[in-house]
């Protein structure tokens, strides 16, 4: 059988640290994402890995998910860093294909999840491109590929540099739909407002914590 990976790279919520961006609840936020984030992940039928920041924190991260992820401290250095480092020790223990995901895009269909899997049968790469200029999915499969080192992280330019480090034919490339992070204030009115449309239209957006606090602010 295929050995897939789902990797959930996450830092623990302290406050001021975490999502500052979103003012005074940006640690709130970040931890309802993230509560949520194992939850809809934990549904996902492969072995799964969280990836926690930092190292003192595996205690938190253990009595947070239970038994739904297997727990492994992120490496030292930037994002590619730890990404790269991350795929290599998944890969030499036998992983055939590795898809990383973060916790800022609560809404994200778990039908892209899988398809990522799917796409890695055929592709070396495949990347779920966000709105802000990043990538909120990348998946690998097989081999490192030449897309960790020499990248603008948290710029919006990550994507588009990404995608020219694999301009050799050689790595074979799949895409899927673009899709949301949350990272500030705008962005947390916007999916306020999708959450409600999803109820509004009977579906489950499968977001106890985040809806949560959401009713919290609402009524504040």
């Amino acid at each position: 059988m295929p050995h897939h990976v789902l990797a959930l790279f996450a830092k623990w919520p302290r406050v001021g640290e975490a999502k500052t961006r979103l003012g005074a609840k940006g640690a709130e936020i970040a931890r309802a994402f993230l509560l949520d984030s194992v939850e809809r992940y934990s549904r996902i039928d492969v072995r799964r890995v969280l990836a926690f920041a930092p190292a003192d924190a595996q205690e938190q991260f253990a009595d947070l998910v239970q038994d739904k992820f297997n727990l492994v401290a992120q490496l030292q250095g930037d994002l590619g860093q730890r990404l790269s480092g991350f795929l290599e020790q998944q890969l030499r223990a036998g992983a055939d294909s590795v898809v990383f995901l973060g916790t800022d895009s609560p809404t994200l269909p778990l039908e892209y999840v899988a398809e990522a899997f799917t796409s890695l049968e055929t592709a070396d790469v495949v990347l779920g491109p966000a709105t802000d200029g990043g990538y909120y999915l990348l998946g690998c499969a097989r081999r490192v590929p030449p897309i960790f080192h020499g990248i603008s992280w948290s710029t919006n330019r990550v994507l588009r540099e990404t995608v020219a480090a694999l301009s050799d034919p050689q790595w074979r490339v799949a895409l899927l739909p673009p899709w949301n992070d949350v990272d500030t204030l705008a962005d947390w009115q916007m999916l306020c407002g999708h959450v409600a449309a999803l109820r509004r239209c009977g579906i489950d957006p499968h977001l106890l914590h985040t809806e949560a606090l959401m009713a919290r602010c609402l009524n504040s």
